[in-house]
């Protein structure tokens, strides 16, 4: 993560602002190819002070505290973080905005099949009489 941020001292605590970048790593939601970006986002905390009027008007799961962690003084930016990459990064992040997918039928991915990729299916309620019929006249018999 690259973070260039600015902490601030105000009266009810301490103001973080700045933006947080990262590289990201997924694949499409179609045809599971590999992606790779960049995500940036604005950030903008404010952290209570200990007993101060925000620290005791607000629930604990509102707002970040100083000193929150074992450790006085500090505040803990992994909570805002997770919670605005999560926010900005797509919901079914797709290779290309036509990306065709993965054949339901043998799982090959059609932008690399060969033009016409398809599969010849027989209709379950016939399949009986399919199998009466010869090899050469059966659809897809002669392949």
């Amino acid at each position: 993560l690259d973070l260039d941020l600015q902490l601030q001292s105000v009266s009810e605590g301490v103001l973080v602002s700045g933006t947080v970048s990262a590289p990201t790593v997924g694949e499409c939601a179609r045809c599971l190819t590999e992606l790779t970006g960049d995500v940036e986002i604005d950030l903008t905390e404010l952290y209570a002070y200990p007993d101060s009027t925000t620290d005791e008007t607000t629930e604990a799961d509102e707002m970040g505290r100083v000193g929150a962690s074992a450790h006085a003084d500090t505040v803990n930016l992994e909570q805002p973080i997770i919670d605005a990459v999560g926010l900005a990064l797509p919901f079914s992040p797709l290779c290309r905005p036509d990306c065709p997918g993965l054949c339901p039928d043998c799982g090959v991915a059609l932008a690399t099949a060969e033009p016409g990729h398809h599969h010849d299916k027989i209709d379950p309620r016939w399949a009986k009489l399919a199998a009466m019929m010869p090899d050469d006249e059966r659809p897809g018999g002669d392949e």
